[in-house]
């Protein structure tokens, strides 16, 4: 999969945030005709105590949402952990499994924030412009803004608001269980993206790109030889 190389990653954190200013403006609204017969989910797992990570990307068939590719990278996480700056130190790794993979998706979501985040550029959106691809932030968590009391059943929302802006949406997957915070990342609405995480879904809180990349990431995920003959063969 191919990657445009914006920037380079060793800055600081005042020079990170001026970047995430700069690209958000970047990030391209709404969609056009999204009909992907690939989907990707991108996640990284916690470093161990000597600071080394794995970034994961799987390939999903779409409707069918078979595995079709799985690849992993393992390194040392450089950037610290700062609040609203995620995608500085996630997005190398990711970045370098999803430059492994054969396939190219045409949609990828993110465990992680697109633009509902301060300024704008999440996770989900700071990848989005090096792939130059559809993404979709799926987030377990807030990260800015608020939103009204979202309804039990599967497929209820409510819009996330953050200083004036509908930034995103808490979104239920399954009937009583704790919203995902959706938004768009790159080439896509909001309306789509709820729509295809909630397409996604599988009898799970999260959707199986999503789902699946976290097992990955975190070692707990292999494609069978016998499966990659038949796919790729």
């Amino acid at each position: 999969m191919k990657i445009h190389k914006l920037h380079h990653w060793e800055v600081s954190p005042e020079q990170a945030r001026a970047l995430q200013v700069s690209l958000a403006k970047k990030v391209v609204a709404g969609d056009e005709g999204l009909n992907p017969s690939l989907i990707a989910g991108v996640d990284i797992s916690s470093p161990t105590s000597r600071g080394i990570a794995r970034g994961a990307a799987v390939v999903l068939s779409y409707p069918e949402l078979d595995l079709v590719e799985v690849k992993t990278v393992e390194r040392e996480v450089i950037f610290p952990y700062i609040p609203g700056l995620l995608s500085f130190r996630e997005a190398p790794l990711i970045l370098a499994a999803c430059e492994e993979l054969s396939s190219v998706p045409g949609l990828v979501v993110v465990d992680g924030q697109g633009i509902a985040h301060p300024r704008r550029l999440g996770l989900a959106s700071h990848l989005g412009l090096f792939l130059d691809v559809p993404t979709i932030g799926c987030a377990k968590s807030l990260l800015c803004g608020g939103h009204k009391p979202v309804a039990e059943s599967a497929g209820s929302y409510a819009e996330l608001v953050d200083k004036g802006d509908v930034v995103g949406a808490a979104l239920r997957t399954r009937d009583g269980v704790t919203p995902v915070y959706i938004s768009a990342g790159h080439k896509i609405s909001l309306a789509a993206a709820m729509k295809w995480v909630l397409d996604c879904c599988r009898g799970y809180r999260l959707p199986e790109p999503v789902r699946l990349a976290h097992l990955a990431a975190g070692g707990n995920l292999r494609l069978k030889s016998s499966q990659q003959g038949k796919l790729f063969g």
